[in-house]
């Protein structure tokens, strides 16, 4: 199996809302604001074949489909679809992938499924040859969301997974489109129902599993995030989040399983560590991975 990290669309957004309980004086040593107090942010997926004999998507970035009004607000850099553009350079196009694995359905992790905005256009789904899987509860947040986070979601998006006839709704650790070669934990304290699909190491049961990669998500959006207090001015439940990101962090730690980051600019994957003090962080940090062999 090989692994590739695919950049789409990079974002800008606000530092203190990426950073909710940290003072400015504290993140703009990890993140370095711009003059509008916004940091650089990555909207990085992940590419794996073959998986259960499939090529697989972990996420799709934020996608194009903006209007230029609302790219601009959101702080979407590029006017094209730069993750279909990373798919080519790797080898790839969208048609060739067979599952797209979705954490949750926000925007900036969802909006890659859809073609780039044009005017006077309806929202187009791309990969029409994928099964797109998502979660139980994610799913029903999408479709019914709290006003604190409707604005992080795609109106349109639901009808159109549901349509495509290839939506398989998760809500457990293994799904029917890659088996035992994946498994999916759960987290509540950013959204409902986040799904954090681990990619099974070479070679052994999901209950033995050591080595693979996981796909951190919103749980740990990059690097300064691995600091279990910090958490996001988006979170829905910042205390359940903070106990979630330990578990989480000491079982990746005891299995030797790899953090893989959608938001970090500057870092795709590495290993977690913790000194002596019990703090949590990282080591042999990667920056890119160009088919990349899934360690044993």
């Amino acid at each position: 199996m090989k692994l590739w990290s695919i950049l789409g669309n990079s974002q800008k957004l606000d530092g203190g809302a990426m950073f909710g309980n940290a003072p400015r004086a504290v993140w703009e040593k990890w993140s370095p604001p711009d003059a509008q107090n916004r940091i650089a942010l990555a909207c990085r997926a992940l590419l794996a074949s073959p998986i259960a004999g499939k090529t697989v998507l972990f996420e799709t970035g934020i996608g194009a489909f903006f209007e230029p009004k609302l790219r601009e607000r959101y702080g979407v850099v590029e006017d094209r679809h730069v993750l279909l553009d990373s798919l080519r350079e790797a080898g790839f196009g969208y048609e060739d992938i067979d599952v797209v694995v979705l954490s949750h359905l926000h925007f900036d992790h969802a909006g890659g499924l859809l073609a780039p905005w044009r005017e006077g256009h309806a929202p187009e789904l791309l990969f029409p040859n994928a099964t797109f899987v998502v979660s139980a509860g994610c799913w029903d947040r999408a479709r019914d969301p709290h006003p604190r986070d409707r604005a992080s979601f795609i109106p349109e998006l639901p009808a159109l997974l549901e349509a495509s006839g290839r939506l398989e709704i998760v809500d457990g650790a293994h799904s029917r489109a890659l088996g035992n070669a994946v498994r999916f934990h759960y987290s509540d304290g950013h959204t409902p129902g986040l799904m954090l699909a681990e990619i099974v190491g070479p070679e052994r049961s999901h209950a033995e599993a050591h080595g693979g990669v996981v796909f951190c998500a919103d749980l740990i959006p990059g690097r300064p995030w691995v600091h279990v207090p910090i958490t996001m001015g988006y979170d829905r439940n910042p205390e359940l989040l903070i106990d979630e990101k330990r578990e989480f962090l000491e079982d990746m730690r005891a299995r030797n399983v790899h953090l893989f980051f959608t938001h970090d600019p500057g870092c795709a994957l590495a290993q977690v560590v913790r000194d002596d003090k019990g703090r949590f962080g990282t080591a042999h940090e990667v920056p890119e991975l160009r088919a990349r062999a899934l360690a044993a």
